[in-house]
């Protein structure tokens, strides 16, 4: 799923609440969907959605706030775990935007050291080409994708 305007993004979300098993899906947590994304320009970007229809973080009770941010930072662990042997792997990024799809979810961007110097400093979203066809997950995502659901289900079998 990629943050958008497309209606396909609420109509995948219908899917999971109904407990259908997409190819995208990474976890189930308790406050939503944690799901590969559609474009992996950078490797490892990654989504968590909130399950409930709620467009804003502050819409939600604290416990749910808190159980929401961090199951973010369990899958940005995870991403960061299953990157660690890659060598030019550099950090990872969090973000909560919902300008163009206005349901909560948070990305989880891993950066690299390749990037270009134009970008490499700058918020994600300042590339110009994130969703072009040769950057859309695919066949060589697959292991990473596995590493990061085997990753985030041990974090969420620790529990809070």
């Amino acid at each position: 799923m990629s943050d958008s305007a497309d209606p396909s993004s609420d109509t995948r979300l219908e899917a999971l609440r109904r407990g259908e098993k997409l190819p995208n899906l990474i976890a189930e947590t308790a406050s939503g969907f944690a799901v590969f994304g559609d474009h992996q320009k950078l490797p490892g970007y990654c989504l968590l959605i909130h399950r409930a229809e709620v467009e804003h973080l502050d819409d939600l009770e604290e416990t749910e706030r808190i159980r929401f941010l961090y199951e973010l930072s369990l899958l940005g662990q995870a991403v960061r775990t299953a990157l660690r042997d890659d060598p030019l792997f550099r950090r990872v990024n969090y973000e909560v935007l919902g300008n163009t799809w206005p349901h909560l979810h948070g990305h989880v961007h891993a950066r690299y050291e390749w990037e270009p110097d134009d970008y490499k400093f700058l918020p994600v979203w300042r590339y110009p080409d994130l969703r072009g066809a040769e950057h859309a997950a695919g066949t060589r995502h697959e292991e990473l994708k596995e590493r990061i659901a085997l990753e985030l289900r041990a974090l969420l079998a620790g529990g809070l």
